[in-house]
């Protein structure tokens, strides 16, 4: 038994016409960050892959994310959410229509550190039926911020998938 890891590359997430974060780069001390920062609620990112080797239970996000402002909030938590849209090839299924299974939720509390690294774990647990060569939609969000009170948005600038290849 082994976790299969699918790293993502936030900046090839794909997003939809409306609730759209912003993709931006900050830049560091010694290097850039690419995130999407995310202002408000039900603003989202998309991301697809092929579920290989999926043995069973559910999926885990890691989500790598900081609270951006000048100065570092107090107090504040954002709740993200994730869902899949399952398909597998060959099935009677519309791609263009295919809905989500019931989104699954984890909130999250900013570091007290300006701009500090903060991984939130999300389980995944209504998986539309995901087998092994399933394709997956995932769908991103941030459900609330309480941070919007002292003007910081989250900056998610990683983002993986995890789950048992048995």
């Amino acid at each position: 038994m082994a976790t299969v890891s699918v790293p993502f590359d936030v900046g090839a997430a794909l997003v939809g016409t409306s609730n759209i974060p912003e993709l931006i780069v900050t830049q560091g001390t010694n290097f850039p960050i690419l995130g999407y920062s995310f202002t408000s609620a039900n603003e989202a990112i998309f991301f697809r892959f092929v579920a290989q080797n999926y043995g069973s239970g559910n999926l885990s996000l890691l989500l790598d994310w900081y609270a951006s402002a000048a100065t570092a909030p107090t107090t504040g938590s954002v709740t993200w959410g994730g869902a899949l849209s399952v398909i597998t090839p060959s099935d009677a299924t519309n791609i263009t229509t295919d809905s989500y299974a019931t989104e699954n939720t984890q909130s999250s509390t900013q570091n007290s550190t300006s701009n500090g690294f903060v991984r939130a774990t999300l389980v995944i647990s209504n998986l539309d039926s995901l087998a092994a060569g399933d394709t997956v939609s995932l769908r991103v969000r941030i459900t609330s911020n309480t941070m919007a009170s002292s003007a910081s948005d989250a900056v998610l600038f990683g983002v993986t998938a995890t789950y048992s290849d048995s």
